[in-house]
């Protein structure tokens, strides 16, 4: 069965299939002692599910076998990244954020597997299969899964790496009661390396394998609701949602190769956008174009808050002044104390 579900799931798409036990007494060490030093930020549930996070059993009675998927999402074109970086009139947005939401993609395509173990399994004349999906959205610790599961060795920046792929793929767990043969844990390849860490925007990779949330740009542009910073707003640049520079200095990324999954493909040309017409978007045309995006979970406000930020960080002209000066009557109080702060940097 290990075998063959590995199979299904490469004809389903992915592009890694691991299995691995539930034993996560180091990770959870880990885990407890970050939450402990608050470096989880504004992310409660990080630290509300206790030991759910690293005990998959006490999440889901009866686990005992712990599928890791990986899917490939970097699309095409990407080496403009850092000439978009470079560019401050443009929006910077994560890569894994340009195409069609993964936790979508993901979960369609992890119940596809379980479906098919299932129709397997009724050859057999049992129905004692038992299973959860998940991706990104329940207390589930999947990296230190997924290195288990032999997917990869977590980065000093804290994300996956492959030797063979890098780190631009997207992660998903099925949590089962199968007693399926398990697989050997990936071995650590980061050497000496330190760029990732040297990279960070904020410095938020504060020793190796841990990073402090409350600065990562990741979580200022999207998980924080409040107000950025101001420390820290010149740091963002242009990223408008999410940070992708520990990624692109990663030495092991020059083997990742192009997903062919057609979701991920750009969508509204998001890869290469002005900060300006970013701005100007009215509340229907933004949910209009994120629909079915990751970005849209933010919503309007933070959105035009984070792309508030970009403009202050821009080379100044009067076509942003202007931008800015038509969202200073905003209901937002954020929105407007943000849009304050991008004109006194005009």
């Amino acid at each position: 069965m290990s075998r063959d579900l590995k199979r299904w799931g490469l004809e389903l798409g992915f592009n890694h299939i691991g299995i691995t036990d539930t034993d996560l007494q180091a990770a959870e060490a880990e885990h407890l002692a970050w939450v402990k030093k608050g470096f989880h930020g504004e992310m409660d549930y990080m630290a509300k599910h206790g030991v759910k996070r690293t005990r998959p059993a006490e999440l889901v009675p009866n686990t005992i076998r712990v599928i890791s998927a990986r899917l490939d999402y970097l699309p095409a074109n990407t080496a403009a990244s850092e000439a978009i970086l470079q560019d401050h009139s443009k929006a910077f947005i994560s890569r894994y954020a340009l195409g069609r939401d993964y936790h979508k993609v993901m979960r369609n395509k992890l119940q596809k597997l379980c479906e098919k173990i299932q129709a397997e399994l009724a050859h057999y004349q049992t129905d004692n299969f038992e299973y959860r999906v998940f991706t990104d959205s329940a207390p589930v610790l999947e990296v230190a899964l997924a290195e288990k599961a032999g997917s990869g060795w977590r980065g000093k920046h804290t994300l996956l790496i492959n030797k063979n792929r890098g780190s631009w793929f997207f992660l998903g767990e099925i949590y089962t009661n199968l007693p399926l043969a398990i697989d050997a844990p990936a071995e650590n390849h980061c050497g000496t390396c330190t760029s990732c860490m040297t990279v960070c925007p904020t410095q938020a990779i504060t020793a190796p394998y841990e990073v402090d949330a409350r600065r990562c740009i990741s979580y200022l542009t999207i998980e924080l609701k409040g107000s950025i910073p101001v420390e820290l707003r010149p740091l963002i640049g242009n990223r408008v949602y999410g940070c992708d520079d520990c990624q692109l200095c990663c030495p092991w990324n020059k083997f990742a190769e192009i997903t062919k999954e057609t979701d991920f493909a750009v969508k509204h040309g998001l890869d290469d956008i002005d900060l300006i017409d970013c701005f100007s978007w009215s509340e229907d045309e933004f949910k209009s174009k994120m629909a079915g995006s990751a970005i849209y979970r933010i919503g309007y406000e933070q959105w035009l808050r984070n792309v508030a930020i970009g403009l202050g960080n821009a080379k100044s002209s009067p076509a942003i002044i202007r931008a800015l000066q038509a969202r200073l009557n905003s209901h937002s109080e954020i929105l407007r104390e943000h849009v304050n702060w991008a004109l006194l940097q005009q």
